[in-house]
């Protein structure tokens, strides 16, 4: 039974028992008045049968308000810190995890389509032992109430976000998570808090305040060390600090190759790789072997034989540290919610770099690469600077067209989450195995986001594409292209989408112009059965290259039959066609 029925059902039996004595009190009033002359006493009766109604209401009254704050008093968990923990009062958002297991931590256990509840509620100068209260009205997922737990025992943690203030140079003051390096992870950011794991048995019907103090913090990153082969570097932006109002920052990773010391008059051509923040050297490069077992650092040591033999084509390999307030990266993109971040990759990284390195400063030997976000936002960096870059090498790139914003079709489409059929309603998925099994429905990637933080501050990948297409809303935050609890889509959002980030959109109204500058440099690969139906996009962005004339775009669109996300040519195969490439457009 919900908390609102079990409300209600204490109304209404109170209610009950104030009608029953209103009707006690009139028939002993008849009685008592039965055949009676006297006018007197009438009068007296009648006053007294006043006072027994008033009195009988304002029972009522007294046991209603008891009932609701009984009921009020439910099921809760009450989230505090400590002041070793965290000295000053704080801003942000409090969180109940619970796990049927204690094999990790729940905070390591919450993740999106198999992860375990959590729910989440907003706390505004919370102090040192003070708490932020989870309630049955606190959003939450999968559960989106605490009172839909089932009895039972539990793993339970508490943990804290912390935001911080940032007034920015539009004019709006905004509270965000501050990424510290980490890649705006909140559950690994440092300085974040968390509890103790606790044991205990929860009964959502039972009254009890559940108390779990944060005194523990994530500790700081440790950038990994410079060696022979990878650097990494990492400044302040002068234009992302003067706009967010706080110290901003952006950094890079670098491979050299083999060589690069023993040759110092000889420069390199560069690949700047597109992706999501990451501190581990590119192509996953490792010098030490890790063995057998461990596929995915194996590919890296495998890459690192194939780097530094005489097979491999000498240059330098970069990737990109640029996070923002709202996630991992922030798009290498001008954006009103964003800031100058486009401004600060190509007027201050990339020359940071160049000056830095021996890199050779001409456009046929900038090559961009990517796949997923990095595939979109290599294609836009290549699109909008099309005379800086030679060429673009897009795996499984994000949306490139928002008539197939994943299956989403933004201008059409009136919700997000549902396709309606005149009597029926289906839920769209938003991620397939290559078999056609689905992993996960829109609404509820969107719902994991909005129990992380509302007004986009999940760091979360719906809410990168709010805040780096959309325009601002009133309150400073992203307008958002959807209401995240219906899905119910903006049409005016979604026109400004077109008109700023559709690419497909933007090289139709500017072949003419920009067509020449980018004939032979745009190569797409995508699998047709891509996990996040990414190749829908493709398609349409191949219809419109297709039809182009002078010129003709003269570039590649290739597919991977039954393949999934990030399919595409990788490590020394797409080393091999980049350095062929290159070498043709000398």
């Amino acid at each position: 039974m919900s908390n609102k029925v079990r409300n209600w059902r204490g109304f209404l039996l109170d209610l009950q028992e104030v009608i029953l004595a209103t009707y006690y009190s009139i028939k002993y009033y008849q009685l008592m008045t039965y055949k009676r002359e006297d006018i007197g006493m009438k009068k007296i009766w009648y006053v007294a049968l006043f006072f027994c109604i008033l009195f009988n209401f304002f029972t009522f009254g007294i046991t209603a308000e008891k009932t609701f704050e009984q009921q009020a008093a439910g099921l809760k968990f009450a989230i505090s810190f400590t002041q070793d923990a965290h000295s000053e009062a704080l801003t942000g958002r409090v969180y109940l995890m619970l796990s049927r297991n204690n094999k990790r931590e729940p905070r390591f256990q919450v993740r999106r389509a198999s992860g375990i509840p959590f729910w989440g509620q907003n706390v505004e100068e919370l102090k040192p032992g003070d708490a932020g209260i989870i309630d049955e009205n606190s959003f939450g997922f999968p559960m989106s109430s605490i009172s839909e737990i089932p009895p039972g025992e539990y793993y339970i943690q508490g943990f804290i976000n912390i935001y911080t203030e940032f007034k920015r140079a539009d004019g709006h003051t905004i509270w965000m998570h501050q990424d510290q390096w980490e890649g705006q992870n909140w559950l690994r950011s440092p300085g974040n808090l968390y509890s103790d794991v606790k044991k205990i048995s929860i009964n959502p019907e039972k009254k009890e305040i559940i108390e779990l103090c944060c005194k523990n913090v994530i500790p700081p990153v440790t950038i990994p060390a410079n060696t022979k082969w990878v650097k990494h570097i990492k400044f302040q932006s002068n234009l992302l600090s003067d706009f967010w109002g706080q110290p901003m920052y952006l950094g890079a990773t670098i491979l050299l190759p083999e060589g690069y010391e023993e040759n110092p008059q000889k420069s390199y051509p560069v690949n700047y790789i597109q992706g999501h923040f990451s501190l581990r050297a590119p192509y996953g490069f490792r010098e030490d072997d890790p063995g057998e077992k461990n596929l995915w650092r194996r590919r890296g040591y495998e890459f690192y034989e194939f780097w530094t033999s005489d097979e491999c084509p000498r240059m330098i390999a970069v990737t990109f540290q640029h996070p923002s307030p709202f996630y991992d990266d922030a798009h290498a993109m001008n954006s009103p919610n964003l800031g100058p971040y486009g401004d600060a990759v190509m007027q201050e990284l990339i020359p940071f770099i160049e000056e830095s390195f021996r890199v050779i400063r001409k456009p046929y030997a900038r090559v961009l690469s990517g796949g997923s976000t990095g595939g979109w936002i290599s294609m836009a960096l290549q699109i909008f600077h099309p005379d800086f870059f030679g060429g673009t090498f897009s795996l499984c790139p994000d949306a490139l067209d928002f008539r197939a914003h994943q299956i989403v079709n933004i201008y059409k489409d009136k919700n997000a989450y549902y396709k309606d059929y005149d009597w029926l309603r289906v839920e769209r998925p938003d991620l397939r195995r290559p078999n056609g099994d689905i992993v996960e429905m829109m609404k509820d990637e969107n719902f994991y986001e909005l129990a992380v933080g509302d007004k986009c501050r999940s760091g979360g990948q719906w809410e990168i594409y709010m805040a780096c297409y959309g325009p601002v809303g009133e309150d400073g935050y992203p307008k958002q292209l959807w209401d995240k609890l219906t899905g119910e889509i903006d049409p005016g959002v979604a026109q400004y989408w077109k008109e700023h980030f559709d690419l497909r959109y933007y090289l139709e109204e500017n072949w003419s112009e920009i067509g020449p500058k980018l004939k032979g440099k745009l190569h797409i690969y995508v699998g047709d059965m891509d996990s996040y139906y990414l190749n829908n996009a493709v398609k349409y962005m191949e219809e419109f290259l297709e039809s182009t004339k002078d010129p003709y775009y003269s570039g590649v669109v290739e597919y991977g039959d039954g393949k999934p996300h990030c399919w595409g040519p990788g490590g020394r195969e797409l080393i091999k066609l980049m350095a062929a490439y290159i070498e043709k457009n000398k």
